[in-house]
Parts: C-alpha cells; structure tokens; sequence
C-alpha cells in the first residue's frame, strides 16, 4: 500500500492495541479529516468513537510549545544541557541506580528503543520502566512461564473462524471495539457463541453468556475447567505428550481447587464447561480484568493451562489470546521497555544475552539485573533513593496506586523532567524541566498491536513552536551525556533499522522475536512500509505459533503449571466492605488529555460515577445522582452515584479518567492499595477495598460557559463542550453572594448579569449575558439541580435570554445524555424515534438515525432503549417522555 492516497496519509490510530489503520488529511489551517483506512488488515475500515473523534484532538491551544524551566521558557540547548548535567550528577554522586525513566505505551517503537539503549546499555541501570506495568505486564509474564518467551500465538482472524470466543475480563465492546465487532459479525453469520466472564455486567454480555464470577476467583474458574477437561477425556494426549511438561501436576491442582469460591450457579458453570470442552475452535480473550491482580499471572497461566491441555493453540479459529491496552504496548515488550528485559525478547539476567547487546550497541556499561517495576520504583522516589526522574507521555501522578504518594514522592523527588505534549497533566505540574513533545499525527515512526503487526504512523501535520519527537529529544540527552557516536541517528528509519538488525541476533540466540528482513530497508521503503506481522527473516515469516508446539523453554516444550487459587490481597471488613473495580469508559482514554478535547466523546459520561447495586443503595440511605465519598487507608474520592444492577452487591465499579485537571476529587487510584502482583510486578487495580457513604454537601451546582473555568469548591467535574464547557459542583461552605460568587468563577467582573434568587430554599440562578447571547450561568440548589443539561449546555454563545429557566424550548429540543458518540446522537432523540416510527430492532434505530452503524459500541444502549420503551407501551409513557422533551418550553 502506498504511504499516500489522493491526499491522504495513512497512519494508524493512537489509542488501544487493535492498532487500526486510519487515512488522513490535513486542511491546510492546522486541522485534519479521519477515516477509517479500508484496506488495513486491523479493522477493514472501521474506527471506534475515539478513532473517529481524532480530528477533534488536535490543535495548539492546549499544546505545549517551548521547553519549560521552572516555568519559565527556554531554548533547547539550555534545556536539554540541564537535563544531561542532571543526570550526569546523580549518576556520578549516587550511583546508576539514582536516576530512572517511566515511559509510556503512547511511545513509538522507535522512541521505546532509544529510551531503553540510553538506560540500559549507556547509564547501566534498568530502572526504566513503562505504563503497561499497569496493564499487561502478567501477561508477559505468563506467557514467559508457559511458552518460554512473549509471544501472543494467534492473529485477528482466528475471531472470524473461532466456534466459541470466551472474554475473560474483557469489556470488548468498549475497550475494543472494531474487535468486539468481528465477533458479533461472526455470532450474526456463523452462529459463534459467546461468553463472558465478568463481575460486572458490561456491554460485551449483550447476546453472551454471562458468568458473573466473584473478583479475583479466575484461577478456581479454569483449574475447574481443567478438571472438567480431564474428566471428560479431553486432553490431547499426542500434543501434550510431545509439547507440554507438568500436565499431571496442573491437573492434579486442579482437582483439588474448590470452584465454590467463584460464586457460580452449578447449572451455569456446567453449561459454561461443557462449551468450552465441546467446542473445538475456541478463542479465549482476556485483558485488564486478568491482568490487574495480585494473582494475574496465575490468571494468565489458568487459561494457558486449559488451551495446553487440549492442544487448541497456534490454530486457525483457536488459542488463548491477550489484547493489549495501548496501539504500541506490543512495541514496548518487543524492544524490552519493562525494567525487567532486554530488547527483542532477550533476557537481562542471561549473560549471554546481555554479553550481545553490549557489543552489538558498542555499550561502556551494561545493566546486569532487573530495575525497580513501577510501583517500587515510585517507592523509592519517594523515599529519596531516585535523584532524578525522566516521565514521558504518562501521568503516573494520577494512574498508579496510592496515587497521592506517587504525586508526593514525584513532588519531593531533587530533579524532574516530564516529556508531553501539554502542560495540563497532574505530573507535568511538578516538573523541574517540561520538554515539549511531539504528537499523533506529527511524528513518524512504528507501532505493533496486539496480534504482533506492525504498522507505521505517519507525520500528517507539522510539529507546533518547538515540539520535537521523542527519540529526538532522548538521543540529544546522550550526545551531551558523551554518547555521540551511539546515539546519531538522522531519522526514525535509521533506529528502525538498527533495532531490525539487533533482532536478527535473538533469532540466532533462539528467540522468537526476529525481523531483521527488515533490517536493510532505507529510508524510502520504511515510509512506505505495509503493516507486516512478525516474525520476518529468513527462517519465518508471520503466521501463527505453537499449533506444532516449537516453544521457547530449553527442552522446546511448554510448561503448564499447578495453580491455586488466591483471594484478592485485600479482604473485605466491617469498616471498608466494598470491592472496588476500576477500569475505562467506551468515550475516554487514559487520563483524557487527548479525548477530553472533543465535546462529542465527552457527552456520554461528562462527570466521574460509581455504580453501586441498588440493595447497597437502599441499605445506605442513599438517593440516585446524589454524590458518594469512597474511602480506603489510602485516600478518598467523591463521585456521583449511578444505581445498578450491573454491578453485585457489594461491589462498586468507578472509571480512572478523572484528574486534578478536571475533577480533582475523583483521582480514583488514590484509593487503591498498592499491591502487586508478586511475578509480574502488575497492581491490583480491580479489588481493593473501600467504604462509601452520602457526602453531605450544603450546596450543589451546574454551570457553563464559553470558556475554561476552574471552580474552588470540594467537588468539581468539568468537561468540554461544542460552545465551551460544562461543570457538575457542590460544596459546603455557601458564598455570601452568588452573582460574586459566580464573577470570580467565569472571570466576568462586568459582564450584565441576570439573577434568579428564592434564598428561603436556597436556590440560586445567575447568568451573564453579551446584549442577549449567553457567556455563562449557574444554577445552584440545596439538592443535586434538576435541569435539561444536555439542551443547555449548546446555549453558550447563542441568543439564550430565557437560559436560567433551565428547560427546552419548543423550537429547540432537547436531544438529551448523547447515547452514540460516534454521531452525536441523545436518548431524548433515539426514544422519539422508537415512539413516533414504531422502531422494534437496533438495526432499525440504525437505519432511521445512523446510531450504532459505526462502531456498534452502543448497542447494547440502543438495545435497553428498546426495552424500556417496550416495557412502558401499555400507558404510553416512553412516547410521552420523548415528546415531551421535544415540546416542552420556557
């Protein structure tokens, strides 16, 4: 495929690890069009709602442009010489170990590589560690144990021909899904079936069957199938016998598991083995609810342990297959971004190994043993054993655990550089040095995703003031670290490569990562480079591993592995009796630097919730939308409550957006405890343990505007909208006057003001207006205020005289919450529909408003919709809400 089509760039898409391609063109003014690339093997075409909003996520408003120093802008020698002698200063006063990196997913290949050459081979320390510790380190991990290497077996198109696709802690059809689509096109046509296995009800059990297990009890789930799969005479003896060492002890352990302990009804469990052992084409998928366990490895090696035993590995339509949370987690683990490996696979405490990558990269030094893993390195920022710290595009301020120390130690730590693309993130707030990064969309380099191909992006936009890319910015700290010679590389190509080359050798050694058929590509046929599927060298070319075994231990077999199941680390009491499950929403990535730009994916979900059971509701006196403190020894949050029987009693389900940039008292992961997982290194990030109660607060607010505001009150939760911005807020110091109030708030000391007061119950209505066009306004109550927000929050900037009325007017409907994002399309809109066409199928509310027809995210939206109104036609009610909101008027 060309590089370039009539004007479009093709590059690939920056968020999870399907790694879809996408066609983009720049406008001219600073802007760009996305679309789906269509002959990309990833996604054929498709693109999520995040991946279709890309074009609302770039500009310069929100950029960083020059290198910061105290705040203060720099040049770049000025900058990057700080940084060196810094660096140079902790390592000659204290040693290797005083200084470490924490990179990031977001990072190309390329990037990844220099950053792991500079650590590891240059200043000899493997304190370098990277985000995906956070989220698919136990799979590396288990993978390791079992297969002797990394390496994931099977490729997307097993879910086109698999009979059977288990997701295990996987809510594919938001985190994933162009993924999660192939498998529902497989159920429509082929009949596969589905299961999911969850605590929580998701959008991935529409149409599955659903195991709503007890947190953390995976292991006991799959020893039970293990046991089943041999009571049933269906282990492959002829695979196991050639390929597999420690069947007997595994299944041994599994007969001795107590599958209680998962909570299951036994018809459900039963029907759930007997599927798996009477299907043959099984895919198993799991992600971050495996992972991100104090016993995640153990979760991985579990399901490992099953498709071993049965010898459904490495085949078309079967095997058990991780998908990965960023574009280039892949990329990291290939170039040994975790600080406990080598590049290509090779291992850091293996002599030989390391003896190679010394002389291959002409190294003074070498690191001999693992460094710190994420949690412990942030520990040992915190207790003064690191001196100086590089952050490059992460926000570990807000995502580790007992996130208020890691902001702490981060804040107390002697020298601090943070590389990003703005200065709006809690950790780029406490750097010495802020180094302006260059953005998706302005650097050129690879990505892998999660079925192991790699695909370029490509530059489509030039990099604003003075971003640079990263491998940049890293390779001109080690020419003035006095590594010129090592680190001279002219272009991305260049350290392609190099790293291609390198990898030949771990083939040599035995490894599996090996693409040094690249290795002689010049600078023309990398910018052309199609995505390719690794391996490629001489011996292999992509493909499948492991149907004809050929694993990577010594003696070429796998191992399977003996498991008991544990409990999660932290056990539920009287004082904190809630399991706490975090995790992403379908519309938000990370910690929302990029998609909190655009309005459309932030009207889905605009304000940080927890999902709570209505039993537990009821039994703490609670009201749905009030607001919730959780709480645990590690910090507090605030929250608004969402009541559901999604989640089980007992247990609390809180997204991980939300920062100290836009909802500071919702920084969930300060609440989680700081335990890991003891072979990977991976948090628990799914089952600490918190208590919840109402927070009382005096008053509580909504306000808008057509320009960013920052309110001072205890509870905050601001988001971008088409005219400006929307914020949830509540307090309980009340001002003494609103209209001041609310003047220092939007910054409008003379702006006409119109004011709506009733003090006796406390209700307060201000706005501020230009002739007749609405700047802002606030309405406050003593109670959460019951408004038309989503008609209202479009009025900013518009002719809105009658704006603090709070409703829709009859010209103006209200659409209400967006329900697709993809198209922007509300509840109020989807259910007038439903009503006034007699709409009976998803496909039908496809056909009449395009909602689901792209992503098919929100299906299983559209498909409650259905059934609410279907379960309200004997008195019409669903047809009177819809219209209603249409007619009503101020």
């Amino acid at each position: 495929m060309p590089a370039n089509l009539s004007g479009e760039t093709r590059t690939t898409c920056p968020y999870c690890g399907v790694g879809c391609g996408v066609l983009v063109q720049a406008d001219g003014i600073g802007g760009i069009q996305v679309r789906g690339d269509p002959d990309h093997p990833a996604n054929r075409g498709k693109l999520c709602s995040k991946g279709s909003a890309l074009a609302e996520t770039v500009g310069t408003d929100h950029r960083l442009l020059t290198p910061l120093r105290g705040g203060e802008s720099v040049d770049w020698d000025s900058a990057l010489d700080g940084v060196a002698e810094r660096f140079q200063a902790a390592i000659a006063e204290h040693g290797p170990d005083s200084v470490a990196f924490y990179v990031a997913g977001q990072l190309l290949t390329e990037d990844y590589y220099v950053a792991n050459k500079l650590m590891k081979g240059f200043i000899g320390s493997a304190n370098i560690d990277t985000n995906s510790r956070l989220c698919m380190s136990s799979t590396v991990a288990g993978h390791k144990r079992a297969f002797g290497t990394d390496t994931v077996p099977g490729v997307y198109d097993d879910l086109d021909e698999a009979e059977l696709v288990v997701l295990v802690g996987s809510n594919l059809a938001w985190c994933h899904p162009v993924l999660y689509q192939r498998v529902v096109a497989a159920r429509d046509t082929r009949g596969t079936r589905i299961v999911t296995i969850d605590p929580r009800r998701t959008a991935s059990c529409d149409g599955a069957l659903h195991l709503p297990l007890e947190a953390g009890s995976d292991v006991a789930l799959f020893n039970a199938l293990l046991a089943e799969i041999d009571r049933q005479g269906l282990v492959d003896a002829s695979f196991t016998d050639a390929h597999v060492a420690g069947l007997q002890d595994a299944v041994a352990a599994a007969h001795a598991s107590d599958v209680s302990v998962t909570g299951l009804d036994a018809e459900l469990l039963q029907e759930f083995l007997n599927l798996w052992i009477g299907t043959e084409k099984v895919v198993t998928i799991f992600s971050q609810g495996v992972n991100q366990s104090s016993s995640g490895t153990d979760k991985v090696n579990s399901i490992l342990n099953c498709h071993l035993a049965t010898g459904r590995i490495g085949k078309p339509g079967s095997g058990p297959f991780s998908v990965t949370g960023q574009v280039n987690a892949m990329g990291g683990r290939e170039v040994g971004g975790l600080a406990n490996m080598l590049a290509c696979h090779l291992e850091l405490e293996n002599p030989e190994h390391r003896a190679t990558v010394q002389d291959f990269w002409q190294s003074p030094v070498m690191a001999t043993q693992p460094g710190l893993k994420a949690v412990d390195l942030f520990k040992a920022v915190g207790n003064g054993e690191i001196k100086a710290l590089w952050v490059i595009h992460s926000n570990p301020a807000v995502t580790l655990p007992d996130a208020d120390r890691v902001r702490d130690a981060i804040a107390t730590c002697p020298f601090v550089v943070v590389s990003d693309i703005t200065t709006r993130t809690d950790t780029a707030q406490l750097a010495d040095v802020v180094l302006p990064a260059a953005a998706w969309g302005e650097k050129s380099g690879t990505v892998t995703n999660s079925e192991r191909l790699i695909s370029r992006q490509r530059a489509v936009l030039p990099a604003p003031g003075d971003a640079r890319p990263d491998w940049w910015i890293l390779a001109e700290v080690a020419r003035r670290m006095g590594w010129s010679e090592a680190f001279a590389w002219e272009s991305p190509a260049e350290i392609f490569a190099e790293y291609a080359a390198l990898s030949g050798l771990a083939g040599e050694l035995g490894k599996d990562f090996d693409i040094s058929a690249l290795g002689e590509v010049d600078a023309q046929q990398y910018d052309n480079l199609d995505p390719v599927r690794w391996p490629q060298s001489a011996k292999r070319q992509g493909g499948r591993f492991f149907a004809q075994g050929g694993f990577y231990h010594p003696d070429g077999k796998a191992r399977m592995l003996a498991l008991e199941p544990q409990a999660p680390a932290n056990a539920l009491d009287a004082a904190r009796p809630f399991r706490l499950n975090t995790g992403r929403l379908r519309d938000q990535w990370h910690t929302m630097t990029r998609t909190a730009l655009s309005p459309r994916l932030s009207a889905h979900l605009p304000e940080p919730f927890v999902d709570m059971n209505p039993q537990d509701v009821q039994r703490l006196e609670l009201v749905p939308a009030s607001l919730v403190q959780l709480s645990s020894p590690q910090g507090r949050a605030i929250m608004r409550l969402r009541q559901t029987s999604d989640v089980k009693p007992g247990n609390l389900f809180v997204p991980m957006h939300w920062t100290g940039m836009n909802a500071p008292a919702a920084r969930i992961d300060a609440l989680v405890a700081p335990v890991v997982d003891p072979v990977s290194g991976q948090p628990e990030s799914k089952a600490s343990t918190v208590s919840a109660q109402r927070f009382d607060a005096t008053w509580y607010g909504f306000a808008m505007s057509t320009s960013a505001f920052t309110p001072s009150c205890d509870y905050w939760a601001r988001a971008r909208t088409s005219t400006g911005y929307r914020c949830e807020m509540a307090g309980l110091a009340i001002p003494d006057d609103w209209e001041s109030h609310a003047r220092v708030l939007f910054d409008l000391p003379d702006a006409a003001a119109q004011c709506m007061s009733d003090s006796r119950r406390g209700l307060h209505r201000v706005g501020f207006f230009e002739g007749d066009v609405l700047l802002a306004a606030l309405y406050v109550g003593p109670e959460p205020v019951a408004l038309m927000r989503d008609f209202l929050v479009g009025l900013p900037g518009q002719e809105a005289p009658w704006a603090l009325a709070g409703l829709a007017r009859g010209d103006r409907p209200d659409p209400g919450p967006v329900v697709c994002s993809c198209f922007a399309i509300g509840r109020n809109t989807i259910k007038l529909a439903i009503a006034s066409e007699g709409l009976t199928s998803v496909d039908q509310i496809g056909a009449s408003l395009s909602a689901g027809t792209n992503c098919g995210s929100c299906k299983s939206e559209l498909a409650s919709l259905l059934q609410e109104c279907s379960g309200s036609d004997a008195d019409g009610a669903c047809s009177r809400e819809a219209n209603a909101a249409v007619a009503r008027s101020a």
